[in-house]
Parts: C-alpha cells; structure tokens; sequence
C-alpha cells in the first residue's frame, strides 16, 4: 500500500496539539478544556474515545471511570470484581449523571496538584459533541482547528462485544471527515488496528501509530520493533506518522535526537511525541530546552497539556 495522497513535511514552527484539550488548566476532556485549548490557539484537540454501554463514543481516556468521575458515589454497587467501574457498563445517560473532577490517584489524591482545584459541573461529553462544537468554532470564527481522536482499546471492546473503531468510522463518515485533507489524524496504540483501518475499514483520513513501551501492556504490539527501521518502515504503510513517548524521540537529560528521529525521517513519516508539561517534566531541562530542543529538531507536532505555552 502506497499512502502518496498525504503530504509529509517538516515544518518550522510545529503543531500545538492539545492533549485531552487544555488539561493543564481544566478537567481533561471536558467540553470547557477543549473550548479553552481552542481559544489558547491551538492546531488540533485531541478525544480519547471509548464507548458507553450503549455503543456511544464518550470523550475519556481510559475504560474506567473512577480516577476522574464521582461514579462511587452514584453507583456504589457498579464495579466490577476489580473494583474498577467501566464505561462500557454504563448507559450514555447514566454516564451524563456523573460530575468530572481533575484526576486523582488509586489514595483519592490529585494526580497535578496546582492544576484545577474547584468543585465545577463538568460533564462527560460524547465525541459527536466535541466534534460538533469544534466545527461550529471553525465555522463562526473561520478558523480552522483539528481533531485529534484516539481509538483506546479496540481489543477489549471486542471482549464486550463492540467494534469501536467500525462505530468511530462510520461516525466520521457521517461528518464527512474519512477523506486525505480533512483537518485530522486519528490515532492508536495498537498496530493490528491501524492495519485493519486502512485496509478492512478502508480509512482514507490521516493515521498516527502511537508508540509506548511494552511494559506498559497498551496493546499486544511490539513497540521496541516499530521504533527499528523494519517496524517503521512497515508502519509508513499503513499510517502517516508516529506519536511517540518523549524519551524514546529525545534523550530527556542532554537535549540530543536518539535514532528514532532519523529513522522516522527516513521512512517518511511525521513526529507528534507526547506529552509536554509544565508541571511534569522528563528529566533535567527545562520548558524552554525542551521547547528549543524539539524546535531545532522541527519536530512536526507535540503533545501538550498547555497550548498556550508552547509558541
């Protein structure tokens, strides 16, 4: 498969991804976060999707809810034998109850602690919202921000008897979004999935292989083969870039490009590492190293969770 219709280019100044919208100051993937990172300028806004038990794709990133929902306290006897309370048992109007709250740890903690600290009526939103008022943005003020949506989990929602990825395609579609120049990249961790979006779901729109590490367990890939000339060189088949983890692009403490830069250069495929924090970041440099860091290398995009800091 040749992936010509998509033009890979480096650029000067790289793109502003807000990462589960302007989390850096709100509640990650609210319809508030991604209305600030839109204000904040930035390029595209991302929506983790999972679907609710009524095959709805909701707005969050992980298959629980507990970390940043009040869902205990509405459903105490809904978790499952892991004590862990999973979108995929609750109806889009049952998920609608629930308030969210910035993230907190298994001890109840928040995970940023300076971020967001107010008690606001946040809401779950469902991706057709988010893709609704970003359109609706674009139209009113003429610009023209992206999406960013991550398909999360596609095989255990096979498990629970749904295929995300056929019901996020057909969404997409609806809007007229599945073509090569549509403002959008649609992403995932897991590379069997990418494969069976361009070629059993015919995707036409812009694809990123997401790339963690395998102790991480996102998926069955191999990551430490998709960042060899091989496996990137196989993923420039299917996909149009790669979104890795900073310190697989970057050495996190002198600052220097590790192979992965030149060799995603070579199979032709665009950069978008994430995720870039003022309050968290990766080893010794400071925001503005890392920002010059990933700027002289022209990185092509980066993850972030303060849109408005990085230009």
């Amino acid at each position: 498969m040749v992936l010509a219709f998509f033009s890979v280019t480096a650029i000067a100044t790289p793109l502003i991804i807000a990462h589960r919208g302007a989390s850096g100051y709100l509640p990650e993937h609210t319809l508030e976060a991604a209305i600030l990172a839109y204000a904040q300028g930035a390029d595209y806004i991302e929506q983790d999707l999972v679907l609710s038990k009524d095959a709805v794709p909701v707005v969050l990133h992980d298959i629980h809810l507990d970390t940043v929902t009040d869902v205990a306290e509405h459903y105490p006897d809904r978790a499952r034998e892991d004590g862990r309370f999973y979108v995929i048992d609750f109806t889009l109007a049952e998920l609608k109850t629930l308030w969210v709250n910035e993230r907190r740890d298994p001890e109840g903690h928040q995970v940023y602690p300076t971020r967001y600290r107010g008690n606001g009526h946040f809401r779950i939103a469902t991706f057709t919202e988010q893709l609704e008022l970003i359109q609706e943005l674009n139209r009113t003020t003429n610009k023209q921000v992206g999406l960013y949506p991550e398909i999360k989990a596609p095989a255990f929602h096979r498990q629970e008897g749904q295929d995300i990825s056929q019901i996020v395609m057909s969404l997409l579609r609806e809007h007229d979004l599945d073509r090569s120049d549509a403002r959008i990249f649609l992403q995932c961790f897991d590379f069997d999935e990418i494969k069976r979006l361009r070629t059993e779901l015919n995707a036409r729109l812009p694809i990123i292989q997401l790339i963690g590490e395998n102790a991480w367990r996102e998926s069955t890939t191999d990551y430490a083969y998709l960042q060899s000339s091989e496996g990137l060189a196989e993923v420039a088949r299917y996909a149009q870039g790669i979104g890795p983890w900073l310190p697989q692009l970057i050495d996190i403490n002198s600052g220097k490009p590790l192979s992965l830069v030149k060799q995603a250069r070579a199979a032709g495929l665009v950069i978008h590492p994430y995720t870039l924090r003022v309050d968290d970041l990766h080893g010794e440099m400071s925001w503005s190293q890392w920002l010059k860091v990933l700027k002289d290398l022209q990185i092509d995009g980066i993850f972030t969770d303060f849109p408005d800091r990085i230009r």
